[in-house]
């Protein structure tokens, strides 16, 4: 497991913090679990944790959305970005607020949402 940030939601700068753990499932896919806050402030750093997964898997990537907290655009164009390099995304537990967003948008045909 790789892991990428702190349970706390904002560091001493008053910055956002969220991360990354990166496991495998029974069924050999990728799982990243997102959990805090995804912004513009921290996503590069996540995406530094996700890359090299995304690398390795050519057809799946799930990403456990559950302990998410929050996510700004940033956080969807980094999704997107793992879906364009992987065979699909699947989100698992996205809040009711990210899986409108997703959907509003048009994008569940690419990030697709699991029950």
């Amino acid at each position: 497991m790789i892991r990428l940030g702190s349970d706390d939601e904002i560091d001493d700068s008053g910055a956002s913090v969220g991360s990354a753990e990166v496991t495998v499932d029974g069924a050999g896919i990728a799982v990243i679990k997102l959990s805090g806050e995804i912004d513009m402030s921290n996503v590069d750093s996540l995406r530094d944790v996700i890359e090299p997964v995304v690398q390795e898997t050519h057809d799946r990537v799930d990403f456990d959305l559950g302990a998410l907290a929050f996510m700004d655009s940033s956080g969807i164009a980094l999704l997107l970005r793992v879906a364009a390099k992987a065979g699909s995304v699947h989100l698992r537990g996205p809040s009711a607020l990210v899986r409108r967003m997703i959907e509003a948008t048009g994008l569940s045909d690419v990030l697709f949402i699991d029950p």
